[in-house]
């Protein structure tokens, strides 16, 4: 229900997308330990293409609130429809390693911005303020000003119950992470606190009394399956493609994490046919967009679940509100759920703390967190990711462009090359020149004498363009007009082929090519002491 708000629609599609969903995806998914339903994020970026599509007038009649909220679910579950479809035709064009352009620090950063969102589009929540979410870039700046202007209208009463409830639900949250290897379960601080704040608010009239907002009635039952708003699909195109990366990114990801935590293999592949067929036949049914969730699937883990059918479980006890307790929750008040949705943004805060140790591994890596991040934060949830995944695609590229020329040097005793010099980073390979004499390619300070041969250890090649092969076979004609022998070492199968159909074999006979870095040095060395070549000087 608090993940409802973000999305933009009222709580009761929540419980329809926590029960749906996970049915589904206990029937088809290979994550043992993954719980589906709604999840912060994709409910955040579904809440605001529904607010600018369907926007709420500050002073609506309740004909015209319940017209626009029918409007909204149906873009809603029009966006959980397309996401199934979008899913399922990855599925069918084998498109899994899709979910790999998301490296961990974009998933990170994107969460972590992502939850900045959340915890911004919280605060009229939190205050009792009834501003309109804003949307599109710039929109958490557009939110804090709105709110700044708005202070002098927060409701007292609902700004008492949100913090009586943060304060509650933080230390909660902090002593269930620190005693989480000795607790058999979380201590079910959400429970205790929704329970408690609808008491208080129904014995107290707190909606009469002070105009606290609550969550209001609750229809018990299943809802009638119908087609989503169909018309809308073309208007919802580009930003349901974000929510389905984003969804199945998050998804992967998180099965991954434990499948390889609990030593079983999980099927990218199935995992998109799982997700995106809980999608499509959950939208019949009115619900939002769903994915794995980060949450839920902590205390599940934690809980001691081990199969997907854990996923009944979860599922029976919303199935108990949907048909009996729901009327329950008709005083519930929605700052006590805008708190639930600010504390389980814990985690997610906490990753900026794996920034100190990410700029001592890689600068790249923690340069594109920032700018993942920063784009999140500035622009919106979409174009942030969008613009993470570029800027990580270019820094891939700008150092291939800029790879690392090495002479190799046999360590003693051994059969493996390892560098001794190094040369400037240049994509522009050239056929060397005299130079000092190495024997089996370890350069020395005594002796000069003419390069004889030179090994190409191709082994870190893993494929060649046309360009990439004529300036291969380049350097071998030149090497060939200089009197040096050039031999390529490890070359796998697809670089072997290229090179032979753009004609190396013109410049270079198929008995040069050799499958060891060794085997082209001991090649080299027989044909070196069969020619009585005096100090001639191999280069790998």
């Amino acid at each position: 229900m608090a993940f409802a708000l973000l999305a933009s629609v009222a709580p009761v599609y929540g419980l329809y997308t926590s029960f749906f969903p996970v049915l589904l995806y206990t029937l088809l998914g290979t994550g043992r330990h993954v719980s589906t339903g709604t999840f912060a994020v994709v409910s955040l970026m579904t809440g605001s293409m529904v607010e600018q599509l369907v926007p709420l007038e500050p002073n609506a009649t309740s004909l015209a609130l319940a017209r626009a909220e029918q409007q909204r679910i149906g873009l809603a579950s029009a966006m959980a429809f397309l996401v199934g479809l979008l899913m399922l035709g990855m599925f069918t064009a084998r498109l899994g390693f899709l979910a790999t352009y998301l490296s961990e620090p974009i998933v990170k950063a994107f969460t972590n911005g992502a939850a900045l969102h959340v915890l911004v589009s919280q605060l009229p929540n939190l205050l009792g303020l009834p501003l309109p979410r804003s949307t599109g870039c710039f929109a958490i700046f557009k939110t804090l000003a709105a709110v700044a202007q708005a202070l002098p209208l927060t409701n007292v009463a609902e700004l008492l119950i949100s913090a009586l409830c943060l304060a509650l639900l933080v230390p909660i949250k902090e002593l269930n992470a620190q005693l989480r290897s000795k607790l058999r379960t979380p201590i079910p601080g959400e429970i205790v606190v929704v329970l408690a704040a609808t008491g208080v608010c129904f014995a107290s009239s707190l909606d009469v009394r002070y105009n606290v907002q609550i969550v209001g009635r609750l229809p018990t039952g299943f809802p009638q399956p119908r087609l989503p708003d169909l018309h809308s699909l073309p208007q919802l195109l580009g930003d349901t493609v974000a929510v389905t990366f984003v969804a199945y990114a998050v998804s992967v990801s998180l099965a991954m994490i434990y499948a390889e935590k609990h030593g079983y293999a999980i099927d990218p592949n199935q995992e998109l046919l799982a997700h995106g067929i809980s999608n499509l036949l959950s939208s019949l049914f009115t619900c939002f967009p769903s994915s794995a969730t980060l949450a839920t699937t902590n205390i599940l883990e934690s809980a001691g679940g081990h199969t997907q059918f854990a996923g009944f479980f979860s599922g029976t006890v919303v199935l108990m509100v949907l048909m009996w307790l729901g009327p329950l929750f008709n005083y519930l008040p929605k700052a006590v759920l805008a708190c639930i949705n600010v504390t389980s943004l814990r985690q997610m805060a906490l990753q900026f703390w794996d920034l100190p140790e990410l700029w001592r591994i890689s600068r790249i890596d923690f340069a594109v967190w920032v700018v993942t991040w920063l784009a999140v934060v500035v622009l919106n949830v979409d174009v942030g990711l969008a613009v993470g995944v570029v800027f990580s695609m270019m820094t891939i590229i700008c150092r291939t462009q800029r790879a690392e020329c090495v002479a190799l040097g046999r360590a003693a005793n051994t059969e493996i090359y390892r560098p001794v010099q190094r040369h400037s980073k240049e994509s522009r390979v050239s056929c060397p020149s005299a130079g000092p004499d190495g024997g089996a390619g370890r350069p020395s300070s005594g002796g000069a004498g003419r390069i004889w041969a030179a090994i190409l250890d191709c082994s870190g090649i893993a494929f060649v363009d046309s360009a990439g092969a004529r300036l291969l076979i380049q350097m071998c004609a030149e090497c060939q007009q200089a009197g040096i022998r050039m031999n390529l070492a490890a070359c796998n199968g697809e670089v072997l082929e290229t090179l032979s159909s753009s004609g190396l074999g013109q410049h270079l006979p198929p008995q040069q090519v050799f499958v060891t870095v060794q085997d082209a040095v001991a090649d080299v060395t027989q044909c070196t002491e069969k020619a009585m070549v005096e100090k001639a000087a191999v280069w790998v």
